[in-house]
């Protein structure tokens, strides 16, 4: 038997209410879920003497039940005169002071401020099934009939699905008005026997007197039934943490059926008290790994500091991770800074529900699924450093372990805060180097190139290019950066000022490198910015170096088409380009010469690095065991 109407429409007319309730008969139908689902939150706001108005009461249990532990000062109503008659038969005896009335809510009979309460599960949904003209008028009437009966002080309690044009009518109308505004999600489990895939949310609007030209909004959201509020700061901010429930709800439902073997699902679970992101999770999934009862689902826990590293920080090395653990799915969990995490057991406990959420399909009931990561520990990061530039935003200097045990120092932009702007080791003290060297740098970041050049080849010059004043105190405070003879910072526009000394035709370079972050997010390419790999601009470049001078270029780019248009443009200014990709990241250096007859052969290319390295490597000076400079060339190729 087919009750559902052939329009939604048709769920806002008296008539197919009474045709619904006359094919029914007695058996309860209950929207969005029963008493059990939302008992937590209604005992939060109902009390037991409260006077309740139930709205659109249909044949549900509701009221009946909240009756039986204790409610009953309980009025229903309902615009079918057909289901009134069966709720008052069905309740005549054992709840006699409940009472049932036939009323249209939209032009109610009852005196104002009769009720401490309204309750509505559902009504709401089926008057509003469109934004035209008639419904929006019905709604109006709706609220407005409700804020009339209501005391004030009094909460209108809506069950509700929360549809994008409900959810923003009905926020908007009441903190309008000046009516405080919390919204609780509902688990999705028990809510109509599983029959909605969207959660059920409870709206708690309370009737405050409206004060004109009283512009403060109180709106709040609880992630949970019994979670404390987050207050929001904006009708906009608020409805967007409904829709992040809703689409989380849809992605859980979807990965318990589906592999996301062929997309990359990536989610963020942010803290209950302060909303800032907590936790990040990865979800990979191998299809091609044999399965085994023990091989379906593990969590990996990524070590604080590392989430930029290319094994963690890009789809591709995640499932290499993967492969590595050999599990069918794997969610990786990425630790977020500003947030305290005691140890790899709190996290477990902290999150070995939440994750359950996320378990694939076919996982054997009552499997163990075992937490992972790197050496068995959470890692280190701490903070040494924040603060704001008027240029590139705000930026963090903070210090991480490594793999190996070692410590390093971090600059990252939060504008992007996947990309590590600069990166130095905490090194001692180091000697110096006799070898000659001319180096422009476009890009100062923490300064650990242009100090490394400087302090090795101690008869190099090396000009660097920095567009924000804030980088260089950034880079002098916090990674020993200095200037003297050999070593200056111009504070200027890089693009200006490789304009300015081209056309001059005064300076020349052995080296110019561009290691600068783009701030437009909306491209595949966070470095460099487009205009420094423009056609025009790489000329002037050209223009800058010696004869046989080498142009670098730090590429950081995910957008495969916008990649081949930057090379293409790279390799018509330049005829001779080298590529070498950085093993465990997304950059790839090029270096670029005026002219092929300077080509070097794999060979020579690997003694000339050899030779260099034995060069530094001099007894008394330091050096980092991890520079292999013949190892690195290895992976260098003509492109």
């Amino acid at each position: 038997m087919n009750l559902l109407p052939k329009r939604s429409k048709e769920f806002s007319s008296a008539e197919y209410w009474e045709t619904f309730f006359k094919k029914r008969g007695a058996s309860t139908f209950e929207w969005y879920g029963t008493y059990v689902d939302h008992c937590a939150v209604l005992h939060k706001y109902i009390k037991p003497k409260d006077k309740v108005l139930v709205v659109g009461c249909g044949n549900s249990e509701l009221s009946e039940q909240m009756y039986d532990v204790g409610y009953q000062g309980i009025t229903n109503i309902d615009i079918s005169e057909v289901v009134i008659a069966q709720m008052k038969e069905r309740n005549a005896t054992c709840r006699p002071a409940m009472a049932f009335v036939k009323m249209d809510m939209l032009q109610m009979e009852f005196g104002d401020s009769q009720f401490q309460v309204v309750l509505d599960k559902g009504t709401l949904d089926a008057l509003m099934t469109d934004e035209s003209e008639e419904t929006l008028r019905n709604v109006d009437r709706m609220f407005a009939e409700i804020g009339r009966v209501l005391q004030v002080g009094g909460r209108f309690v809506c069950i509700s699905l929360a549809q994008e044009h409900i959810a923003k009518k009905a926020v908007s109308h009441f903190s309008q008005r000046g009516w405080p505004v919390r919204i609780h999600a509902v688990e999705e489990q028990g809510t109509a026997n599983g029959q909605f895939t969207l959660p059920v949310f409870i709206f708690i609007f309370t009737k405050f007197k409206e004060i004109p030209g009283a512009g403060h909004q109180i709106l709040e959201m609880c992630a949970n039934e019994l979670d404390k509020p987050l207050r929001m700061d904006s009708v906009d901010g608020l409805l967007e943490a409904v829709k992040g429930r809703q689409q989380y709800a849809l992605l859980r439902n979807h990965l318990a059926k589906h592999s996301s073997s062929r997309e990359s699902v990536t989610l963020t679970l942010c803290d209950s008290v302060s909303g800032k992101p907590r936790y990040t999770f990865h979800v990979v999934d191998l299809p091609s790994v044999k399965s085994s009862r023990t091989n379906h689902f593990a969590i990996f826990i990524v070590p604080q500091g590392r989430e930029t590293e290319w094994m963690f920080g890009t789809d591709e090395g995640r499932r290499q991770l993967g492969k590595s653990a050999e599990f069918k799915r794997l969610l990786v969990v990425v630790l977020h800074r500003d947030q305290i995490y005691e140890s790899m057991e709190a996290i477990q406990s902290e999150l070995s529900g939440k994750v359950m959420d996320l378990a694939p399909p076919g996982l054997p009931p009552n499997q163990q699924v075992p937490f992972l990561s790197v050496g068995g520990d959470i890692g280190i990061r701490t903070v040494q450093h924040r603060g704001t530039s008027d240029m590139s935003g705000e930026y963090i200097i903070e210090d991480i372990k490594g793999e190996d045990g070692n410590y390093f120092r971090h600059l990252v932009f939060l504008s992007n805060i996947n990309v590590v702007q600069s990166e130095a080791k905490l090194l001692h003290n180091i000697s110096k180097s006799d070898t000659p060297f001319s180096l422009l740098v476009v890009g100062l970041g923490g300064g650990s190139l242009p100090s490394f050049i400087h302090d090795y080849f101690s008869q190099s010059t090396v000009d660097t290019i920095e567009i924000d004043p804030m980088v260089l105190e950034v880079a002098t405070t916090w990674f020993e950066f200095s200037q003297d003879d050999r070593m200056k910072v111009i504070l200027a526009d890089g693009l200006s000022y490789i304009h300015s000394v081209a056309d001059g035709g005064k300076v020349s370079y052995d080296v110019i490198m561009f290691d600068v972050d783009s701030k437009d997010t909306t491209l595949g390419m966070s470095c460099p910015p487009l205009a420094f790999v423009e056609d025009a601009f790489l000329q002037k470049v050209r223009n800058l170096l010696a004869h046989q001078g080498l142009f670098i270029l730090n590429l950081v780019c995910r957008d495969h088409v916008l990649k081949e248009k930057v090379m293409a443009v790279i390799k018509g200014v330049f005829p001779l380009v080298y590529l070498q990709k950085i093993e465990g990241e997304v950059n790839e250096i090029l270096y670029c010469q005026l002219s092929v007859e300077h080509k070097v052969g794999s060979k020579d290319l690997l003694e000339a690095g050899q030779m260099l390295e034995n060069t530094l490597k001099k007894p008394g000076r330091h050096w980092d065991p991890s520079y292999n400079l013949a190892e690195m060339l290895k992976t260098v190729k003509i492109v």
